[in-house]
């Protein structure tokens, strides 16, 4: 089975990659997952004062802030991964790679903030939820 974990260094990140660890009977060794982090795009008005190679090293680094505890996790649960990083909205980025990827389930954490913080706020998890048509399970 194919499996996309968002991931976004929150502790919801961390609640979540513990339960699949928890759940060997749903989760275990045998599945491929692939981690991805989206990291926020620098304002077009900011970038257009930096390099592409700039750009490319923020980015970079950004997202091994956020890969690098999960890559070592991981490796103690003996998981076969493969890690992604993009930059843009979160929501539509996963969206986007569930897409090309076509995985059989999208694990990840939320905040579980109250529908009226949804819509104040927006929720990466509802729109994910929105965009996809593999099974989408919530860690809260």
């Amino acid at each position: 089975m194919k499996i996309l974990l968002p991931v976004d260094g929150s502790d919801y990140t961390k609640r979540m990659l513990g339960y699949v660890a928890a759940h060997d009977e749903l989760f275990g060794t045998a599945h491929e997952y692939t981690v991805l982090t989206v990291i926020a795009p620098i304002p077009a008005y900011a970038a257009q004062f930096l390099d592409g190679q700039m750009l490319a090293v923020y980015y970079n680094e950004q997202a091994e802030e956020v890969l690098r505890p999960v890559r070592k996790f991981a490796d103690q649960q003996h998981w076969k991964v493969s890690f992604v990083h993009v930059h843009g909205h979160a929501a539509e980025a996963i969206a986007s790679l569930a897409a090309e990827l076509q995985p059989d389930m999208i694990v990840m954490g939320t905040h579980g903030h109250s529908a009226l913080a949804n819509v104040v706020l927006g929720s990466v998890a509802n729109g994910v939820l929105a965009r996809c048509k593999a099974p989408v399970l919530l860690i809260r």
